[in-house]
């Protein structure tokens, strides 16, 4: 790992990166290796998957793809390895409106190949765009929030939390696990847009496979871009909405014992 990025270079996945070495606002850290996050992990080698054993004590893995993006990728190296556990919470309403869409399917579409976040409703400006979808997790996935802070607690080893491009889902579910940990706005959001340093290389990646190739080259340029606005707004929205990060958690189930765990575990 790159000590003053924070990355980790593997040869099967290109965002990835540790959350220790971020400030917190009363002035302590995030601690190193305990909570990495990454894009899609299907293409890990063996040499990856060692580094990952060997050097951070991987034991969890928390998948938030869905459950079409599982099915139509496959098990990764990750799911083969024994010593990990997978916990797979996919932050969309997986047989709801967003997902139920088989039957208002145009003739000739393959259901299948139809993921979550592609609706056609909804054409928005970019930026409300996204941030309507991170919304969306919040209303539709609270339980698969609250599930993913709480693997982040265990003390068995690091936890890495990933979706396709290591962005959008995963970079919703480590700001709220930051927020909750007390790191600054700032850093969280820094964070967040940190992946535009390596954007181009997930894209190329996403574009190699069948699953995603398609929607990326449906949508404009920008809306693959991480920009800081747009996690601030999203931060913002839940402040104003829900009161903050830490509201909004405990309705839906997390409690002052969980903020305690994770901070004890994440932070210096």
């Amino acid at each position: 790992m790159n000590a003053s990025t924070r990355w980790i270079d593997l040869d099967g996945a290109v965002n990835v990166r540790d959350l220790g070495g971020l400030p917190t606002t009363d002035g302590r850290s995030t601690r190193r290796g305990r909570v990495l996050r990454s894009d899609n992990l299907q293409d890990l080698t063996v040499s990856d998957v060692r580094l990952l054993l060997d050097d951070y004590e991987l034991k969890n893995v928390i998948d938030l793809r869905s459950d079409a993006e599982v099915r139509l990728e496959g098990p990764g190296p990750l799911a083969r390895t024994p010593s990990i556990t997978i916990h797979q919470l996919s932050l969309f309403s997986e047989g709801g409106r967003h997902t139920d869409v088989a039957a208002d399917l145009p003739e000739g579409i393959d259901a299948d190949k139809v993921l979550p976040w592609q609706n056609s409703g909804d054409r928005g400006p970019e930026h409300d765009r996204s941030i309507g979808h991170y919304l969306g997790y919040l209303r539709d996935r609270g339980d698969s929030i609250v599930a993913a802070l709480r693997v982040m607690t265990r003390t068995d080893g690091s936890s890495l939390v990933h979706c396709a491009a290591g962005k959008d889902r995963t970079g919703v579910v480590c700001a709220l696990a930051l927020e909750t940990a007390g790191v600054t706005r700032e850093a969280i959001v820094a964070d967040y847009a940190q992946t535009g340093e390596r954007l181009e290389a997930v894209l190329a990646r996403l574009r190699g496979s069948e699953t995603y190739a398609a929607d990326l080259d449906s949508r404009p340029a920008d809306s693959h871009v991480p920009h800081a606005a747009l996690m601030e707004k999203f931060l913002g929205r839940v402040d104003e909405e829900h009161g903050g990060t830490l509201e909004w958690l405990a309705a839906n189930g997390w409690t002052e014992a969980d903020t305690e765990a994770l901070q004890a575990r994440l932070v210096d």
